[in-house]
């Protein structure tokens, strides 16, 4: 038995310790808004928090996560920033597709946690390896940037 805590709720979950927390999440757990996309960590689709720190699941063994360790997914991404990031998704129009958004979107929460007044060149590093197949990439960037003044205000 494993325990980990997801969404601020300690769960149990009787898996193998090597099963990537992508799967935990989202067939042991049913927290599908955690998306599966390349399954080697590098589109991004499938990116939570972990400890606040953006981390992808398809690649993170869940039998790794320190004794502790706080999951946040998509479904319980809150607070101030969350907020002002979801907001900015929805008045930029950003979503096409969708697949990419909650790993996107998680991703930007960690990076204006960090810093409510990036710059170009820190939304590309926070962002990099965070694959759009819609390539709203520049309405991504605007969103942040519009979600960043929103939490200085």
């Amino acid at each position: 038995m494993i325990r980990i805590t997801v969404n601020g709720q300690e769960r149990q979950v009787d898996v193998p310790e090597d099963m990537p927390l992508l799967w935990v999440l989202r067939d042991e757990l049913n927290m599908t808004g955690t998306k599966f996309g390349c399954g080697i960590a590098q589109c991004g689709a499938c990116t939570v928090h972990v400890d606040g720190a953006p981390t992808r699941a398809c690649q993170t063994p869940v039998g790794s996560l320190a004794a502790g360790a706080k999951v946040t997914t998509i479904e319980g991404a809150s607070g101030k920033v969350a907020e002002a990031v979801r907001a900015a998704w929805q008045k930029l129009d950003v979503v096409q597709c969708g697949y990419c958004q909650s790993g996107q979107i998680m991703s930007a929460i960690a990076l204006v946690s960090a810093n409510t007044n990036p710059t170009d060149a820190d939304i590309d590093a926070a962002m990099d390896g965070n694959v759009c197949r819609c390539a709203t990439y520049v309405r991504i960037r605007a969103a942040i940037k519009d979600a960043a003044q929103s939490v200085r205000a």
